[in-house]
């Protein structure tokens, strides 16, 4: 019998938007590490749960909440502003480095598109190869995939979107979308594999070289 991941979430200094995606990850809270990106404790705190650890410099935090933090037993992690990760970047370390093999990051969406886009960008970290991890906003969820087959599930009508990320993914195959793609390419630029749509409660993507960003949306996006 097959041990149970290790599960964390993760909290960024963005905004919640709330939703089932978001719904779907604080249901797991009670069996997970709760780490807060700096600002993000306030997130989780609004989501009812104290992190157990929050991390990064601080610059978003008062001291009278930090103090009110660690008195309810949160073990701070302080950095140095000049540092050349992001608060959200040492959280997901942190994650891996308490053995997390099932991630979600929350708020990770906010008023600032260059954090939105690093935001997402640290799904490539290389330390997160290997770990179910994803980024949920509302209804959304976001995840990377590299060469192999892959499951979705979902249920019929699901927008599912397929991006190419960081190069071409080449050789993608899909099973049970309404658009199917046979061994093709998907290029940097063009938006073909946007908005695709599930025809059953699981669908197939093989891809042979590259990345690909899967956005998977219930219903219609």
């Amino acid at each position: 019998m097959s041990e149970a991941p290790i599960r964390a979430l993760v909290f960024a200094n963005g905004d919640l938007n709330d939703g089932p995606a978001v719904q779907a990850a604080l249901r797991v809270a009670l069996e997970s590490i709760i780490i807060a990106a700096d600002g993000g404790a306030r997130l989780a705190l609004a989501s009812g749960l104290m992190p157990h650890v929050v991390i990064g410099d601080m610059d978003s935090l008062t001291p009278e909440e930090l103090d009110s933090l660690q008195a309810q037993g949160a073990a701070i992690q302080r950095y140095s502003a000049h540092k050349n990760e992001t608060d959200l970047e040492l959280a997901l370390l942190e994650a891996v480095r308490r053995n997390a093999t099932w991630i979600r990051l929350l708020g990770g969406f906010g008023g600032r598109i260059d954090q939105m886009l690093a935001n997402v960008c640290l799904l490539m970290l290389p330390e997160l190869v290997g770990r179910d991890v994803a980024l949920v906003n509302e209804r959304q969820t976001l995840w990377l995939i590299g060469p192999g087959t892959h499951m979705l599930y979902g249920s019929p009508g699901d927008t599912i979107s397929l991006i190419p990320w960081a190069g071409d993914a080449v050789g993608v195959r899909t099973e049970t979308l309404a658009y199917p793609l046979r061994d093709e390419t998907l290029f940097v630029g063009p938006a073909r594999g946007v908005s695709n749509v599930m025809l059953a409660h699981e669908a197939r993507v093989t891809l042979v070289e590259g990345l690909l960003l899967v956005v998977h949306t219930p219903g219609r996006a």
